[in-house]
């Protein structure tokens, strides 16, 4: 039983080492090592942890892995007898850090308020055996203190980051008092407001983009929602396809905030009752370029913002990163490979059509190969290709585009949408004179393009002459690696998943836990099921003006295309995914 002193006892290296040798969780050489580089650099400065995880040394308990600053933090609250918390920036309540105390106080003894209730406020702390700072704190809030360990760095950026963004949105909202409030469907009327706009250049609001731009990079931040409320604007990011809330802004910094992006963007500020698109360019931590797509929709209570983050490393990925297996990726480069015809990728908004666009057209455009495209807007940047942007305010139309691209004697032509007849008549002339067409279209499975095509106008016999295959697909969350484990499929659970599969099922298939690494969810990061339909003979046959689809989906099963759902029964076999996370996404067999 470990007996606590009443009086402060801070952390240094030497009781540490003590610690850890008694538990086998390091090397007696490794921590003479330790001793002499403490004494010859200058590391009085860092946490005894922090210097300790710098030293790469090997786990003998956990099969040599590396003691990293983490593993030891855990560590250090178990020997401690504290809970420990790995920080996660998104369930850190913002108001209570910065509320609970000043942040030279939190700086001076190294602790963060991270969360607070009626009973009690959760504090942060990498110091178990200190406690001078609890009476001051415990007074002033009126509350108890619930203490926890956590990584002293994490400790240390978040303190800085969100004081900093706190400082910035007090300042913008000191700034913008005088200003009139977000119009909206229900205006109240101030008698002698004036109608200046928040400046959308203050430094506080510069400052707070920038956070925003940061926060989202470093969270994997597919999408970015900035959305005005009535009593306070909302800040969402989007991670593997599903919302969080991230930070909430007065309504004045909420408006300036969006004309600072609106600005940076090159759209027009003043203009609020129409939506806009723009677009900004700029870099990662890391150094990488990166894109970001900007949309406006006017609501009650202001312009709401969605901004769509590109991933620069789309270009850069191979087929069998995206998800492709060797069957469909051979079967898709069949089609890709032929001269002229074309090529439809389907599938709802947010399922990874622009990335499988993307990394099919950066590998066709070779130097012998002219390729074009047009696109709205634009989605990323690519100087392999040659792209123009709809514009439909001087009738730069899909439809007009493309008679315009077929003045340019192009190889390839990629067609950011078919959406109606005129587009997809032009889109069958340019594949009937010669020329490669690939496309997107909006459908739930491979088969459905052809009837969708019909819906359109487009007559059966065109269909025939011009379709080479189409490809749908969707993204599946990856289970975690940290955390996932295997179980026996129920004896109905497997053929009521994949009834075409029922005599195969696995052995064992993968269940999400959830642990601190995945933020609880199981999982981390997406990839691509696909269903790949190369256009045969029979199934040129099997289309005509009474279509029957389920006609078609046999035949292209027979033909070797696994269904969505088939195609996600093979991630789940392969433990990429859990089967809940299959059904969730793909339509049913």
């Amino acid at each position: 039983m470990r007996i606590t002193p009443s009086h402060d006892r801070w952390l240094n290296l030497n009781n540490l080492l003590s610690a850890l040798l008694a538990q086998n969780r390091i090397q007696q050489s490794c921590a003479t090592q330790a001793m002499v580089r403490s004494r010859e650099a200058s590391s009085a400065t860092l946490h005894p942890l922090v210097f300790l995880a710098q030293q790469q040394f090997c786990d003998p308990d956990r099969g040599g892995r590396i003691l990293d600053l983490e593993t030891l933090t855990a560590w250090l609250a178990n020997h401690a007898g504290q809970p420990y918390l790995r920080l996660d920036p998104l369930k850190v309540d913002v108001a209570t850090v910065t509320g609970a105390m000043s942040f030279a106080f939190a700086q001076r003894h190294g602790i963060i308020a991270v969360a607070a209730d009626a009973s009690a406020i959760t504090v942060a702390n990498t110091q178990p055996w200190v406690s001078s700072w609890e009476a001051d704190l415990r007074q002033s809030l009126k509350r108890p203190i619930r203490r926890v360990i956590a990584n002293p760095l994490e400790i240390q950026r978040l303190n800085v980051e969100f004081f900093q963004l706190a400082k910035s949105v007090n300042g913008a909202v000191l700034n913008d008092q005088k200003t009139s409030p977000p119009a909206n469907f229900e205006q109240l009327l101030t008698l002698g407001a004036g109608e200046r706009e928040p400046d959308a250049n203050d430094a506080h609001i510069v400052n707070i983009v920038d956070w925003l731009f940061q926060y989202a990079f470093e969270q994997r931040a597919s999408d970015v929602h900035l959305e005005p409320r009535r009593e306070q604007g909302c800040v969402r990011f989007r991670i593997d396809g599903v919302l969080h809330d991230v930070y909430h802004f007065p309504p004045q910094v909420t408006m300036a905030v969006v004309s600072r992006l609106k600005s940076l963007g090159r759209m027009n500020v003043a203009e609020k009752r129409k939506p806009q698109d723009g677009r900004i360019k700029t870099r990662l931590p890391q150094g990488a370029e990166v894109e970001l797509r900007l949309a406006t929709l006017p609501t009650a209570f202001g312009e709401k913002m969605v901004m769509r983050i590109f991933d620069p490393q789309v270009l850069l990925k191979d087929f069998d990163q995206l998800g492709l297996s060797p069957n469909d990726l051979q079967r898709w480069q069949h089609m890709t490979t032929r001269p002229n015809g074309i090529i439809l990728i389907t599938g709802p908004t947010g399922s990874g059509k622009t990335s499988t666009l993307y990394a099919t057209l950066k590998q066709l455009a070779t130097p012998k190969i002219n390729l074009c495209t047009l696109e709205d807007p634009i989605e990323m940047i690519e100087p392999a290709f040659n792209q123009m942007q709809v514009q439909t305010n001087i009738d730069l139309t899909f439809a007009n585009g493309v008679r315009a691209l077929l003045r340019q004697d192009p190889d390839i032509i990629m067609l950011g949408e078919i959406r109606d007849l005129e587009t997809a008549e032009v889109a069958i002339q340019a594949a009937l004179t010669g020329h490669l067409v690939l496309s997107t279209l909006h459908t739930n499975d491979a088969p459905g393009a052809i009837s969708r095509l019909q819906e359109l106008g487009v007559a059966p016999y065109l269909i025939k002459a011009t379709l080479l295959g189409v490809m749908a697909q969707r993204l599946v969350r990856t289970l975690c690696p940290e955390c996932k484990t295997e179980h026996p499929p129920a004896p109905d659970e497997w053929q009521d998943f994949a009834p075409a599969w029922a005599g195969a099922a696995p052995d064992t298939i993968c269940r999400a836990v959830g642990c601190a690494q995945c933020r609880e969810t199981g999982y981390t990061g997406r990839v691509g099921v696909y269903e790949v339909m190369v256009i045969s003979e029979k199934l040129r046959g099997l289309i005509g003006r009474e279509t029957d689809l389920n006609a078609i989906r046999r035949q292209a099963g027979a033909q070797g295309m696994l269904s969505l759902r088939l195609a996600a029964a093979l991630k789940v076999a392969d433990g990429v995914t859990s089967l809940q996370e299959a059904l969730r996404v793909t339509p049913h067999a």
